[in-house]
């Protein structure tokens, strides 16, 4: 779960964005504030993974908090002036939300960085287990042990080192976006596969083990640019 906070001195953008986030499965809200300081009082700033975060306030603006942060959450603006960009950029915000915010724009910004907060929350784990929910088992494994994963459908099947496939109720679409990047990369429609597990790249496949993959068309500058 991608811990997050919402800071904005505007009631009804609260509601809105509190509204989207409870739409949200892999994000979990642990307070929305009308400013900043009221998100330092509440001493959670430091669970944070991420923060959407209003510019213009009374008390303080969000440019001057973040400029007095140290350890910054990723952060995503969110304001109804978009003269602020190049000093979003300065202060490497994640992304820039003008209102009025839609949410279809709110899930594109969302998406784009949840694989960045998934990678640095494995980095900082090390070897953390990933939970898998398959039936009425849940299969606790590491990262590390994931050959590749394939996609049929509504479906995955995860393969493994010690010779499991576990199926599970997932999209490998949600995957590819939740997975560390610096670790997995989808290389077809139906494929995911483990990086360091790649040990040949002849044409248009790959090999894992025994295991020959394909490589989409669509997916092959990509993947090359992360196998090789």
């Amino acid at each position: 779960m991608i811990k997050c906070a919402i800071v904005d001195d505007e009631e009804l953008a609260r509601t809105l964005l509190t509204e989207y986030v409870q739409r949200m499965p892999q994000l979990e809200l642990i307070g929305q504030f009308k400013n900043p300081i009221d998100l330092i009082k509440s001493e959670k700033i430091d669970q944070l993974d991420l923060l959407f975060l209003d510019i213009q306030m009374p008390t303080l603006t969000g440019i001057d908090f973040l400029k007095g942060l140290k350890n910054k959450p990723t952060v995503i603006f969110t304001t109804a002036y978009p003269d602020y960009a190049l000093e979003g950029y300065q202060l490497d915000v994640a992304d820039y939300l003008v209102k009025p915010i839609s949410f279809e724009r709110f899930l594109y910004s969302v998406q784009k960085v949840s694989p960045q907060i998934t990678g640095q929350e494995y980095a900082r784990q090390g070897n953390a287990f990933i939970s898998i929910n398959s039936g009425h088992k849940i299969f606790r494994i590491q990262p590390d042990n994931i050959l590749y994963i394939e996609g049929l459908k509504e479906y995955v099947s995860y393969f493994t080192e010690d010779g499991q496939r576990i199926v599970a109720l997932e999209s490998l679409k949600k995957l590819s976006e939740t997975l560390p990047h610096h670790q997995f990369v989808r290389i077809h429609k139906s494929y995911i596969v483990n990086i360091s597990k790649v040990k040949v790249v002849e044409g248009n496949q790959v090999q894992i083990g025994t295991k020959k993959i394909p490589i989409g068309a669509s997916y092959k500058e990509a993947a090359m640019k992360m196998i090789l």
